[in-house]
């Protein structure tokens, strides 16, 4: 597995100095400057690529090309979108980035109703608070027949706890859930957010499936013909938000997938804390079975409580076993590898981190600090190195 670590660009509050220093061997990045349907020029691909050459280090992954809702609903500019998306593609290849992450996600990127939950003595984590969340979804974004999703208990403690929030606290509860995180949802006011929500009323997880299935057959072949990997990120949370589908959430979701498109192209961002939000995936199993298709991991913990809210726990010490994880992992990679069915490593990534106390005040993405990532990466790397010590006697 080789460890990757991701910048956001030049405005990244992490230089790459910091980034090597912490031991990464290769990015994680993306132009992030340019929006759905524009295609990323050549020039443009070179000049960051050898941006992060002169520290040292390799452009492993693009995470991600982003695609408006227009490809995910089949939409009027869907066509156009798909056409750009493919040139960028294309360019990515020739340029040498062969691993690709994206997600399907509809209208919310990941999720979180609190980014900065305290932990005694662990720092500041990302948590998703499922009574916060349906709070605002059926009291404050009024969505129609939201109440219809969750029992009469889980509304009572809803609305219970608005009245307990004060105009403030319901704004950045918003903020958070809305447009809070990089690369999140576009602008919201005016009801946009609402908007944007109804457009996928009519728009069943079938659908949204055939909607995938017709990307990824209008893709594929690009990424076959530069050599690129395509890793689809699972949902994050993996359950229904909005009542927006959901299709990348379990591991018969996965399945339907990699049948539908066989491509070895079409590939697999295996990331634990989302897949792990939910109890009945199990991360090991999963691990083993799609390794041929998993060629980037986004390694996090998490801590669940029994209503479905989460908070993203120290890297080894979660309800997840990541030890167990990163073993099947290496196993499958080794063997993937052996018979010929892969020639790259699994690049894998330190996916968030907790927000430390002397990094606290000042400017830091969500989830993305650097001493709790680099406290991640360091745990990381010592079970993989003592994996495959042991693996090897």
């Amino acid at each position: 597995m080789r460890q990757t670590w991701r910048w956001f660009g030049k405005n990244d509050p992490i230089s790459l100095e910091n980034i090597r220093q912490a031991g990464s061997e290769g990015i994680v990045s993306a132009l992030h400057g340019y929006s759905p349907g524009q295609v990323w020029p050549m020039e443009d691909i070179l000049e960051h690529k050898k941006c992060i050459e002169a520290a040292g280090l390799t452009w492993d992954v693009c995470e991600s090309i982003w695609m408006s809702d227009e490809i995910k609903l089949k939409g009027a500019g869907a066509t156009e979108e798909v056409a750009a998306w493919k040139q960028t593609l294309e360019n990515l290849g020739a340029a040498g980035v062969k691993t690709v992450c994206y997600n399907f996600m509809p209208v919310v990127d990941w999720t979180r109703t609190d980014l900065n939950h305290r932990l005694e003595g662990q720092g500041i984590a990302l948590r998703f608070d499922m009574i916060d969340f349906v709070a605002y979804d059926v009291f404050v974004l009024k969505r129609e027949s939201a109440a219809q999703d969750y029992s009469a208990e889980t509304l009572a403690l809803a609305e219970e706890r608005l009245k307990s929030k004060s105009d403030e606290a319901i704004a950045l509860l918003e903020k958070n859930i809305v447009a809070g995180l990089p690369g999140g949802a576009e602008s919201h006011g005016a009801g946009e957010f609402a908007k944007r929500i109804a457009r996928f009323d009519d728009v069943s997880d079938d659908d949204m499936r055939n909607n995938l299935v017709s990307f990824l057959e209008a893709v594929t072949p690009t990424a076959e013909a530069q050599g690129i990997s395509l890793a689809i990120h699972p949902d994050d949370p993996p359950f229904p938000l909005f009542g927006l589908p959901r299709i990348v959430s379990t591991e018969s979701d996965l399945d339907f997938l990699f049948s539908a498109v066989e491509s070895p192209a079409n590939g697999l961002t295996f990331c634990v804390g989302s897949f792990g939000a939910r109890a009945d995936n199990d991360l090991v199993k999963m691990a083993g079975k799609y390794a041929d298709r998993i060629h980037f991991t986004h390694l996090r913990n998490v801590r669940r409580d029994s209503d479905g809210s989460f908070y993203e726990a120290e890297h080894l010490n979660g309800d997840l076993d990541m030890i167990a994880i990163i073993q099947a992992l290496l196993a499958a990679e080794k063997d993937a590898k052996a018979n010929e069915r892969r020639s790259n490593d699994i690049f894998l990534r330190p996916d968030h981190g907790h927000l430390l106390v002397f990094e606290e005040g000042s400017q830091v993405n969500p989830g993305y600090s650097y001493l709790g990532r680099l406290k991640g990466m360091a745990e990381l790397r010592g079970v993989v190195q003592a994996v495959e010590r042991l693996t090897a006697a």
